[in-house]
């Protein structure tokens, strides 16, 4: 999973195989260990709709179920999943989700016999 951070937008991007166990009911996660010897993890999962909470280690993404599968039967694609979570006396965050439109191409053409 590739995760950046500018300001008030979040934009999370994984592969044909991480979008395989969020499909299956798994967590995809992004992990760092930090100098100060901390380690970070950063989560996404399937859920009945978005949201977001912070674990002592890091955050979690929950995608509405519905929306990524709608998502996948639509691959490959540019146009991934936006959506906003609200916060508390500020701009809410905007969240950018998609898959790796590349390696959609990549996979879901080998996979149909078709070379890229």
């Amino acid at each position: 999973m590739r995760v950046q951070l500018q300001g008030q937008t979040l934009r999370l991007r994984i592969d044909e195989a991480e979008l395989a166990i969020l499909l299956a009911g798994g967590t995809v996660e992004n992990a760092a260990r930090w100098p100060d010897g901390r380690d970070e993890c950063q989560q996404l999962a399937l859920a009945p709709q978005h949201g977001w909470w912070r674990s002592s280690d890091g955050w979690h993404v929950d995608l509405a179920d519905a929306a990524v599968r709608e998502l996948a039967a639509r691959l490959p694609s540019r146009d991934g999943l936006s959506f906003e979570l609200a916060v508390p006396e500020g701009r809410a965050l905007a969240v950018l989700f998609d898959v790796d439109v590349r390696d959609s191409v990549r996979q879901r053409h080998t996979s149909k016999g078709v070379r890229t």
